[in-house]
């Protein structure tokens, strides 16, 4: 009919068959599904404006594939990656949906997850997993880092039988990943992430406890909350000791770029068995890359705000010392061609202020920020745009504003609103909308405790403040020195999203 021609029905679809042939079908109707495209005719949409875009799950074992892999069951085969067309792998498809519905994006940043068991820093466990230890595919079978199905980790799985996540993909789909995406035109981000598989009723010490006594970790929990044991704020805790940086030092490991053999595109571990570190996890995949033809940029680590924030004494951050190690070894694999950063969580990026009545201020992340081998300031931004409650009669419907949906309210709360003019004291003031000003007194710089003021944040000297008390001496951070990259940008399409854009509904 064409575009033109259409109908302007709504909520139903129809398709009319004249004179289908039943022969081929048995002589019955056939079951059919469709999927119905409408192209968006004003080019000022999300879809016509995105110009990058984060490809998850993270997670699937055969998920990134761009060949057809299939699982045999004695003399069947189950296609693995086969869901959207029959004769397109999962992976192709949403690539070709990609670029034809968002015809702007120009960089994808390929998420691929390992697996943490345990939200203390010195007993976490980093490894890649699989959801069934034993499982036939052909042409290929699953494998990571040299580690196969039989020897990987085994997810949990939830009180219906089914893994509660799925597994890491397979090394050789990360390849056919970064290749057919780099054979579209398209930048590639490599993005590493770690999925917590702490399952309820674990009985594992809470480090968020007075001496780490209370059993058993929140389930299923942010990788950002992985930290020293106990925690800081609670007794016993050995934050700012020795303790604290041998904890931290566990959590990496002692894998260097040697570790790992290289044959082709495989990469497999050389290393000390048992050691299931950061470092490996990130050096692995250093390796991979640039097995696969390399990647326009690389990311060491994503938002570990509980573990860069721990410190072994009292201005010293172990954790940041250590990604710099790594940022080090990274570049001697990637080389210069590689952008290599950092994505900060948008609560961690500007400084760690920990708020336990000694009025320190540190900018504990700038020497990472500040080394000449980190190319960006990497953030995951989900900073909220919104405080919009029920009905009018709160305080941003009492300004004038309409509605949540109005673009020039949303577009003020970017610069401005929380986390810029003001911030909430506690949760009884949230739900009070009593409103805290964010100033800073005889110093006058407010910006230091504004973690919506990026423009100041990246224009001016930072100056660490000891009790309270701001250093005479700069850090090692040069105003304007490296661009801000939004790493992750996004917010759930629910109602209200923009209030709390971080907000993840599922546990997981």
């Amino acid at each position: 009919m064409g575009t033109a021609n259409t109908p302007a029905y709504r909520g139903t679809a129809y398709v009319v068959f004249e004179e289908l042939a039943l022969s081929t079908y048995g002589n019955r109707l056939p079951q059919l599904s469709f999927e119905v495209f409408r192209p968006l005719a004003d080019p000022d949409t999300a879809e016509g404006l995105t110009r990058a875009v984060t490809m998850i799950p993270a997670s699937g074992e055969f998920t990134y594939a761009t060949q057809a892999i299939r699982k045999t069951d004695g003399g069947a085969t189950v296609p693995e990656n086969l869901n959207a067309l029959a004769d397109s792998t999962d992976m192709v498809e949403a690539l070709d949906r990609l670029q034809a519905m968002a015809p702007a994006v120009e960089s994808v940043s390929l998420v691929v997850a390992w697996f943490g068991d345990d939200l203390r820093a010195g007993s976490c466990k980093v490894r890649p997993g699989v959801e069934v230890s034993a499982k036939s595919t052909t042409p290929a079978s699953w494998s990571v880092n040299g580690v196969s199905r039989a020897a990987a980790f085994l997810v949990s799985r939830d009180d219906q039988d089914r893994p509660v996540y799925g597994g890491t993909p397979s090394d050789f789909t990360v390849v056919q990943a970064i290749q057919e995406m780099k054979s579209r035109g398209l930048r590639v981000t490599f993005y590493p992430f770690i999925l917590m598989d702490v399952p309820p009723g674990n009985t594992l010490p809470n480090p968020y406890s007075d001496n780490a006594a209370e059993t058993g970790q929140p389930a299923f929990p942010w990788r950002g909350r992985i930290t020293c044991s106990p925690a800081a704020g609670f007794a016993g805790t050995v934050d700012k000791t020795a303790t604290a940086a041998s904890q931290v030092a566990a959590l990496f490991g002692a894998a260097t770029p040697a570790s790992f053999s290289v044959s082709g595109e495989s990469v497999s571990w050389t290393g000390t068995p048992g050691d299931w570190g950061l470092r490996r996890m990130v050096l692995h995949y250093a390796h991979l890359c640039a097995a696969a033809g390399g990647v326009d940029a690389f990311l060491i680590g994503t938002e570990m705000p509980g573990l860069t924030t721990i410190r072994s004494g009292a201005s010293t951050y172990p954790a940041v010392q250590a990604y710099r190690d790594l940022l080090a070894d990274v570049r001697s694999i990637l080389g210069s061609g590689t952008m290599i950063g950092y994505a900060a969580d948008w609560s961690e990026y500007f400084g760690h202020q920990p708020g336990d009545g000694s009025g320190d201020v540190y900018f504990h992340l700038d020497p990472l920020w500040a080394d000449p081998e980190i190319d960006f300031v990497g953030i995951d931004n989900y900073m909220p745009l919104s405080d919009w409650r029920d009905g009018f009669e709160h305080a941003d419907a009492a300004e004038g504003w309409p509605a949540i949906y109005d673009r020039a309210y949303l577009q003020g709360n970017i610069a401005g609103g929380e986390g810029f003019d003001w911030f909430y004291a506690s949760a009884a003031d949230r739900s009070a909308q009593a409103r805290t000003p964010i100033t800073d007194g005889v110093a006058a710089k407010p910006w230091v405790f504004r973690y919506k003021d990026l423009r100041a944040w990246w224009s001016n000297a930072h100056y660490d403040r000891p009790g309270g008390v701001e250093s005479g001496t700069p850090t090692a951070w040069a105003p304007q020195s490296k661009p801000i990259w939004f790493t992750e940008l996004g917010c759930p399409a629910i109602d209200r999203g923009t209030n709390q854009p971080n907000a993840f509904f599922d546990p997981k």
